[in-house]
């Protein structure tokens, strides 16, 4: 705490900042005060502290009889994995804490890209701070260097942030692939090329870069990198985040719902659409997530059929559930049985939305997944439907609960979100006629 004084007091006038000084994300605060409260408040921070992560970790290391080694640890406390104050990530407790989590100085201080997943960065390892300005105003606490991997308006950048968000497990799964998907998708190499990953997880405003005198206004950029997931536990920023991830996934996905069919017939076709992710949806732990569409059927006040009604704090379960509509990955092992955990999975089935690809406009339905539901013998005169989903299935919490990994308590902080853009009510009064069929969108 003595350095965040240090900074906060003398702000960017004091001495030069060592070494161990840059390795301490609070020493970062004195001179750039927003930057730092946000990335305070975000996964990134977390990252190490993130209680599933841990629970996995542990868990995984046991069942491989410490096989997996520093594979988790190396991208949730890269820092402390490369200094060797940790190999594996079950003494993370034992690790200074401004030394675990993604930090300020790991990521500014990359020098190159060497590969596209599992993390493949060289870091330096000595005083100078990469920014995505060639004009930084220079100042007694380090130097600066530009950087093309640190400007989000150039495509390196997302090379960067991309390479740590494509992970292959030991067994030679690609089993998260949201660099992959972007670099496929019309963002990376069609009509809107050019949109990179901080375009859209780190927003830009007008401010100032760093608490300096003479420093200009700039288009500076947001730290706190919201996605879908969210800190488990108390955590700075907790309620900033939630509404961060809402307000993003609201835009998410588009719906289209139409209703028609014979006398004594109802067909409810579903077109839904990702139009906004930047990659498929849900992406990153796909294996993970729960995202799946909630569908109600009435006539007159009674409700006459439904398919993806999951109470919150109930586990989505797809065998319970014949009609249901959910997006994810499902992971197999060896013998083509269905596992959660990923170090026994050796192949996945996909069902996501997909981002439009190179050849796509936005818009133009190449990138629809359509669904008819029929409903026989049933007369229908309104019908719902929401988009839901859950950064982590409670399907796969209860069952690290069950092996002793993780606190029970955790089961309680898992949002359900509903997407706001899919959220539709079709009546046949509120429809405009298409075909044969009446729609809302």
């Amino acid at each position: 705490m003595t350095v965040f004084l240090l900074a906060s007091l003398w702000g960017c006038g004091g001495p030069a900042l060592s070494r161990d000084d840059l390795l301490n994300p609070e020493s970062c605060a004195g001179c750039h005060p927003v930057h730092y409260e946000q990335w305070r408040g975000s996964m990134h921070a977390y990252a190490a502290k993130d209680p599933v992560f841990l629970a996995m970790n542990q868990r995984g290391q046991r069942e491989t009889n410490g096989e997996l080694g520093d594979f988790c640890v190396d991208c949730h406390a890269p820092i402390a994995a490369r200094m060797g104050l940790t190999t594996d990530g079950t003494d993370l407790d034992e690790v200074p804490e401004h030394l675990t989590g993604v930090t300020c100085a790991y990521c500014h201080q990359v020098t190159d890209v060497r590969g596209d997943r599992n993390n493949p960065l060289d870091i330096a390892e000595d005083l100078i701070l990469r920014g995505p300005f060639a004009d930084a105003v220079q100042t007694k606490a380090h130097e600066t260097e530009y950087s093309p991997l640190h400007d989000r308006d150039s495509r390196q950048s997302s090379e960067l942030c991309g390479s740590c968000h494509d992970i292959e497990t030991p067994t030679g799964l690609h089993l998260e692939r949201t660099y992959l998907e972007w670099r496929e998708s019309v963002y990376s190499s069609g009509s809107l090329s050019g949109l990179t990953c901080g375009d859209c997880h780190m927003r830009g405003s007008d401010g100032v870069a760093a608490d300096v005198e003479g420093v200009p206004l700039r288009r500076i950029h947001d730290h706190s990198f919201a996605g879908v997931d969210i800190a488990l536990t108390p955590f700075p920023g907790r309620e900033a985040q939630l509404a961060a991830v809402q307000q993003s996934l609201n835009t998410t996905v588009a719906a289209s719902l139409c209703v028609g069919g014979p006398q004594g017939t109802t067909l409810i076709n579903l077109t839904l659409e990702n139009v906004s992710a930047g990659h498929s949806w849900p992406s990153g732990a796909a294996h993970d997530r729960r995202a799946w569409v909630e569908l109600r059927a009435f006539n007159g006040a009674d409700e006459v059929w439904s398919s993806g009604v999951v109470e919150d704090g109930e586990p989505l379960l797809p065998s319970d559930d014949p009609n249901l509509w959910a997006f994810g990955d499902t992971l197999y092992n060896d013998s083509g049985d269905q596992v959660h955990m990923f170090w026994e999975a050796t192949s996945l089935d996909s069902s996501v939305l997909p981002a439009p690809d190179v050849n796509a406009v936005i818009g133009d339905g190449s990138a629809h997944v359509i669904r008819d539901f029929v409903l026989s013998g049933l007369e229908v005169d309104r019908v719902e439907i929401r988009v839901r989903m859950r950064p982590l299935g409670l399907d796969v919490i209860d069952d690290l609960i069950a092996s002793g990994d993780l606190d029970s308590s955790i089961r309680e902080a898992i949002p359900t979100f509903d997407l706001k853009g899919p959220s539709l009510i079709w009546t046949a009064e509120t429809a405009t006629i298409a075909g044969d069929l009446s729609c809302v969108k």
